[in-house]
């Protein structure tokens, strides 16, 4: 796609979004009506995940040549996923023992459902265990690209070893790649009329623009708290790039279209393509862009680790519980292990929050409190997912 044309693209998907925002506020019964619009272009996207993630891993693998490359890229891109959701959970933790958001809230009457009971037996081992899936059918049927991954690094190190009867099998996969990426570019001239729906049939479900008002009110002070925290690390991975890939905001404006449709669909894995398809037109490096992108899609969940350890310490506040400084590192450490390792699990945020609670021994309860407010704040945490996605495709560019 020409510059002229990405940036036309870029603007009309803001538009779609702001519409969407003002549809869904003013006609949130009219905005349900469409909402079959934002799926349809959510659905296609996501056909395209599966053969995408498995062709560019194996594609990826392949351009390296020498297999050694595969451990000094690979080690790169976990080491940076692993230090940026680590500083993503210490701002968390900075900023809501600063705002102090849970301090005299009304609990109400909060109850567990029986959704987020079954997920409190969860623990490291079934976080190990997602990453070799038995059936990658339905690990596919289910979204799980983590256990996809892997398999796809394997076969690819396998093929490495076959000399020149590797050839034709990485040629179909870089052929399979290129021609899913040129899907993906087509799909998204649905992405303006897309993202407007999903984003009206969103607002409208919450009622419209009164009702999400006095949803944000109820526990106004958490939403200031994440927002803050959200946009803070959306700084310091703008110094990042600045400094360690010596990339500047072009590189994000050149990224646009990816963060807006994350904000839209709410989803890193259907951003992904997009993803995938800006850093290519930013000249970041096939290698990184086929093998750091999907990873991180899976892996790096920055804005939601970070609003997890804001949640967590919300919480406890709000029950009047004070964590030590000993039970926040359970937490900062939990936090970070599980942001990075629960991709492979159905519904892994969910996982993940119950795995820090019980680390520290909050009560389940404490979730019903954010879940009138946690489908608007997970588009900013996943708009800061693929940025830190992008950031990271640019670093490991710079650095391979």
């Amino acid at each position: 796609m020409s510059h002229k044309h990405a940036l036309i693209l870029l603007a009309f998907i803001i538009l779609g979004a702001v519409g969407g925002v003002a549809f869904g506020w003013y006609f949130s019964s009219q905005a349900q009506s469409i909402a079959w619009l934002g799926t349809l272009f959510l659905n296609a996207l996501k056909m395209t995940i599966i053969p995408l993630v498995i062709a560019s891993i194996i594609s990826g693998v392949g351009s390296l040549g020498d297999i050694r490359h595969l451990g000094r890229i690979g080690g790169f891109t976990v080491l940076y996923y692993t230090i940026t959701t680590a500083i993503a959970v210490f701002i968390g933790l900075l900023v809501v023992n600063w705002i102090q958001p849970g301090k005299g809230i009304d609990l109400g009457d909060p109850s567990v459902s029986e959704h987020i009971l079954a997920k409190q037996d969860t623990g490291i081992t079934d976080i190990l265990l997602s990453m070799i899936s038995p059936n990658l059918v339905a690990s596919a049927n289910q979204m799980q690209l983590l256990p996809l991954i892997v398999f796809a690094i394997i076969f690819a190190m396998a093929l490495t070893t076959l000399g020149k009867k590797s050839e034709p099998v990485f040629a179909l996969f870089d052929g399979i790649n290129e021609a899913m990426m040129k899907l993906v570019i087509w799909i998204m001239h649905l992405a303006p009329i897309g993202i407007f729906a999903l984003i009206a049939a969103r607002l409208g479900n919450a009622g419209g623009g009164e009702q999400f008002m006095a949803e944000i009110k109820a526990v106004g002070m958490h939403v200031v708290t994440v927002l803050t925290g959200l946009a803070i690390h959306f700084t310091v991975l703008l110094l990042i790039l600045i400094l360690v890939a010596k990339r500047g905001i072009d590189y994000l404006v050149g990224m646009a279209r990816a963060l807006v449709t994350a904000f839209g669909t709410a989803s890193s894995s259907a951003t992904l393509p997009l993803t995938m398809e800006c850093a290519r037109e930013n000249n970041v490096d096939p290698k990184a862009v086929k093998f750091v992108l999907p990873l991180g899609a899976t892996i790096n969940m920055d804005g939601t680790a970070l609003y997890e350890a804001a949640a967590v310490l919300f919480i406890a506040q709000a029950y009047g519980i004070d964590l030590s400084m000993g039970q926040q590192a359970i937490v900062f450490i939990t936090a970070t292990l599980a942001a990075i390792g629960a991709a492979g699990i159905p519904e892994a945020g969910l996982v993940t929050m119950v795995i820090v609670l019980t680390a520290v021994g909050l009560p389940l309860e404490g979730i019903g409190l954010l879940l009138a407010v946690d489908w608007f704040l997970d588009r900013f945490r996943t708009t800061v997912n693929v940025w830190g996605d992008s950031v990271g495709a640019a670093v490991i560019n710079r650095l391979i």
